[in-house]
């Protein structure tokens, strides 16, 4: 019985640590939902053309 209650008071000891490592962690991600703003605000850039060079670059250094 010793043992079990000695093992118990450890884990009481250690549950208000583990609980603040457990809500640092975790405020962020709880809180993106609440940061996010509507749709109008989202600003992207023009998409870059592709030029193929990569894989003739590729090709061209398989070669060499």
């Amino acid at each position: 019985m010793n043992r079990i209650s000695a093992t118990a008071l450890k884990t009481l000891r250690l549950l208000p640590r583990a609980m603040l490592i457990l809500m640092l962690l975790a405020a962020p991600v709880l809180a993106v939902p609440t940061m996010r703003a509507g749709n109008g605000s989202t600003i992207e850039a023009p998409a870059p053309k592709k030029t193929g060079v990569g894989l003739v670059l590729l090709i061209s250094l398989q070669r060499g």
